[in-house]
């Protein structure tokens, strides 16, 4: 592996999920809702999963018409794509 795609132990990216910020959003839009307490955290890891999935489909859309950038279109296009096989 290139030395780049390597990461030491030291090195370790230790970022926590915005949980504060989740929380608030939450209370302002909808005041009213009871959610438990680990609900904050299903909703980033899938927001997360959600942009890692629109990124490797972004990056096929870019390859499939023979582009090494990633563009606006071939994001609108994945997100497309997503969203037709969500709904089923």
């Amino acid at each position: 592996m290139a030395l780049s795609t390597t990461v030491s132990q030291k090195q370790r990216i230790r970022r926590k999920a915005p949980r504060g910020f989740l929380k608030r959003v939450f209370k302002r839009r909808k005041p009213h809702l009871r959610l438990e307490t680990s609900s904050d955290l299903l909703v980033h890891l899938n927001c997360l999963l959600f942009l890692h999935r629109l990124a490797e489909e972004s990056r096929t859309n870019a390859c499939e018409n023979k582009c090494g950038i990633i563009k606006k279109d071939h994001v609108l296009a994945a997100a497309k794509v997503i969203l037709k096989k969500s709904r089923g």
